[in-house]
């Protein structure tokens, strides 16, 4: 299996330490995104990489220009890679090889799989962080920053994501794109995971489902110069 590992996008506070995108703000002494590759490396997986490389080791199989977009630059990954295939971001660097290897070996089998990190375990690894935790009957979670897709799930679900992107400043219309029946159970923690997984399968037309994992390392990102010093 090969992986995809989106680097792109720019950041006003990554100028601070001359580089455009925080996938190269340094990280305990290397770029972020090479933590991310060394962790997939040692997974066994080979990487496609997406955005500015300025020698970044381990070597990706192969590097493509940032598009401007992160589903433009998934888009065009994807025209490299074959059947299933994991996408990470760039900015994990906490990300390990063991926690790779739990989301490859325990994902069900489903065009798309997503995992979620209980927050008991995020506050355990990472008590400083700030993450957003949506409230379900399992439990509190957090979503990953990794994701197992099928290739044809993708060009499949374009159109939504796009959708999906032009409403992210208007809260009614995701809404009723998602269900307010099931944002309302969500709000008050009476969703379940299969009622999740249902809805969003019926929304892409194919089987996602959601995977509990125990390694935070896959949901903490950083987003903000102060998550560096986690």
């Amino acid at each position: 299996m090969e992986a995809i590992v989106l680097g792109g996008g720019e950041e006003a506070w990554a100028r601070k330490y001359g580089v455009r995108s925080k996938a190269l703000v340094p990280y305990r002494g290397r770029p972020m995104a090479e933590w991310v590759l060394s962790a997939l490396r040692e997974a066994g997986l080979s990487v496609v990489y997406v955005g500015e490389n300025p020698g970044l080791s381990p070597s990706p199989r192969l590097t493509l220009p940032d598009r401007g977009s992160l589903l433009g630059n998934l888009e065009a990954a994807l025209e490299h890679v074959e059947g299933r295939v994991l996408v990470a971001t760039a900015d994990i660097p906490h990300l390990t090889p063991e926690a790779v290897r739990y989301v490859l070996e325990k994902a069900p089998e489903a065009a798309l799989v997503y995992p979620i990190v209980p927050k008991e375990a995020v506050e355990a690894r990472f008590p400083h962080s700030r993450r957003t935790y949506a409230r379900l009957r399992e439990g509190v979670f957090t979503g990953g920053n990794l994701v197992l897709l099928d290739k044809g799930l993708f060009y499949q679900a374009l159109p939504l994501a796009q959708r999906v992107v032009a409403l992210r400043k208007s809260p009614l219309a995701l809404a009723r794109l998602i269900g307010l029946d099931v944002l309302l159970k969500l709000l008050l923690g009476r969703l379940s995971l299969p009622e999740l997984e249902g809805r969003a399968g019926r929304i892409l037309g194919v089987e996602a489902k959601a995977l509990i994992t125990p390694y935070p390392e896959v949901g903490v990102d950083v987003d903000r110069e102060e998550d560096l010093v986690s």
